[in-house]
């Protein structure tokens, strides 16, 4: 009985720590549609988060890629008085980098929703 008590109570502690992730992560970023995404381009810094070899196969016209890997120490590099709008493969990193924005006092940060993998504009690519 008391196996079914602990088990309860680490699933219930599991349910909580993911929903806490997620409005956190919901507060530090807000997700664009495409379109949004598009129109916003031109005024904002674009950040691309992928790894360096991902980027140079593909990526969104002026993105500057700052890889998850090494974003912590280049991130306050970054203009806080320009919007920031990030992507990344699917859309799951650009949480943590602008968790670590937002610890930081940048506002105004933006995601593409669903990552480069949904993107539908233009892009620069190898050839």
């Amino acid at each position: 009985m008391n196996t079914w008590i602990i088990l309860g109570l680490i699933l219930l502690a599991l349910i909580a720590y993911i929903a806490i992730n997620y409005f956190i992560n919901r507060k530090a970023v807000t997700e664009l549609s495409q379109d949004d995404f598009q129109a916003g381009l031109r005024r904002a810094q674009v950040i691309d988060l992928r790894e360096k070899d991902d980027y140079d196969y593909g990526h969104i016209i002026g993105a500057r890629n700052i890889p998850m890997s090494i974003f912590r120490t280049r991130m306050l590099g970054l203009r806080k008085d320009q919007p920031i709008y990030f992507v990344d493969k699917n859309g799951i990193q650009c949480y943590r980098a602008a968790r670590m924005l937002k610890k930081n006092g940048y506002d105004n940060l933006y995601m593409l929703k669903g990552g480069y993998k949904e993107w539908k504009g233009r892009i620069k690519s190898k050839k």
